[in-house]
């Protein structure tokens, strides 16, 4: 079998190549499988590599604005993804380019609901979104999952694992994972993580999961974007006051005790009983929802049909009272000034007259020659006056 000109890529050129490999070596053992019956293909031709300059080249290329639009409209995942790629950038460059991504695609969005799924590392939040998302789509639902990884204080990666850890759900053609990076920002919740679930809803995804890196005060961000808060606990983990302390709770709209199957079933029912208790202690919600409480395996599905019929439950209630649409406008505002402290922020340090103004504060502070507020009123004072 000979390949024409420009017709494959160098990816289907090496398989081919081990392929003819392999059956030339079974060729010569004469006590191999059926193998060796066959004459094998022949090399492939040397192709040009103007083929796969022209590949690379296309993968550069930038669609423009509009292109991005009617792809993520066409319910695209490519453009979505490439969009979500523009808007995560901090590139300024990208910024006028993003916005009208973004301002294009509002009209077409709000139709949803969105999920945050919180808890400590090792609860099982992958796990447990597999198996819901997957119930979810076999319910006709369209899924897209927002996993926000933690970022490296040291070297600012990110392992961007959970593709790899929900290995049925991202095969599902009805769902679609996006990891990010947490960055630098409170609590680890990526930058645009707001602006990702309009592009997703534009997109046709009717159900935006959201999973929080579940350390420091990434649930307090989530929580400011979503409709319904979901807290996965396990048992025997020793953190039902500690999850009290922190507040938490509070938060929470549910709470599902994950990995309640074999030996650990009657340690789930207990520490259900005991967070059930330990809501009664709270005030009562201002969406008018009393929390639940209930338990689910990831692994044998048991509990999981039940936390999407909750939900349900929670879209009614918040919905007949008016709440659920109150939330979210009172959520725009909250972003509208993130979005401007954090606009402030940023202009303030790439400022080049700031930056030397500041080395020398600090240099200054270092010796005592003055203190750290009065330093921080003159650079301040320096930047207002500019």
């Amino acid at each position: 079998m000979k390949l024409k000109k420009d017709s494959r890529n160098s990816s289907t050129i090496n398989i081919l190549v081990i392929l003819q490999k392999c059956v030339c070596l079974n060729s010569k053992n004469k006590n191999s499988s059926a193998l060796n019956q066959k004459a094998g293909i022949s090399p492939p031709e040397i192709i040009s590599t103007n083929a796969v300059v022209q590949i690379q080249k296309l993968r550069k290329v930038q669609p423009s604005s509009q292109e991005l639009i009617d792809g993520i409209l066409k319910g695209s995942i490519s453009s979505l993804s490439r969009a979500i790629t523009l808007i995560e950038s901090s590139n300024t460059n990208h910024l006028a380019k993003a916005n009208e991504v973004i301002n294009a695609c509002l009209p077409h969005a709000n139709k949803s609901i969105r999920i945050g799924i919180t808890g400590v590392p090792g609860v099982g939040k992958s796990t447990f979104i597999e198996a819901f998302g997957k119930q979810l789509t076999g319910l006709g639902k369209k899924v897209a999952v927002l996993a926000i990884d933690p970022s490296s204080m040291i070297n600012n990666g990110s392992i961007l694992g959970d593709k790899t850890r929900m290995e049925e759900l991202v095969k599902d053609q009805n769902a679609y994972i996006r990891p990010s990076a947490s960055g630098e920002t409170l609590g680890g919740v990526a930058r645009k993580t707001r602006e990702t679930i309009t592009l997703c809803e534009a997109a046709g995804f009717d159900t935006i999961l959201i999973e929080t890196v579940g350390v420091g005060q990434s649930e307090t961000a989530v929580h400011s974007m979503v409709d319904f808060f979901l807290l996965l606990k396990i048992s025997g983990a020793g953190d039902e006051l500690q999850g009290i302390k922190r507040g938490i709770m509070e938060m929470a709209d549910a709470i599902i005790i994950n990995k309640a199957d074999g030996d650990n079933l009657k340690k789930a029912n207990l520490a259900k009983t005991e967070f059930n208790r330990a809501l009664h202690l709270f005030p009562t919600k201002k969406s008018g929802w009393i929390p639940k409480v209930s338990t689910c395996s990831s692994i044998t599905h048991e509990g999981i049909p039940e936390a999407w019929n909750m939900i349900l439950q929670f879209l009614k209630v918040t919905q007949n009272n008016g709440f659920f649409h109150k939330n979210r406008k009172e959520q725009n505002q909250y972003w509208l000034l993130e979005t401007i402290n954090e606009q402030l922020k940023t202009n303030f340090y790439s400022n080049p007259k700031i930056q030397k103004l500041l080395e020398t504060n600090k240099k200054a502070v270092e010796k005592d020659e003055i203190s750290p507020f009065t330093a921080a009123h003159v650079v301040i004072d320096t930047y207002l006056k500019k």
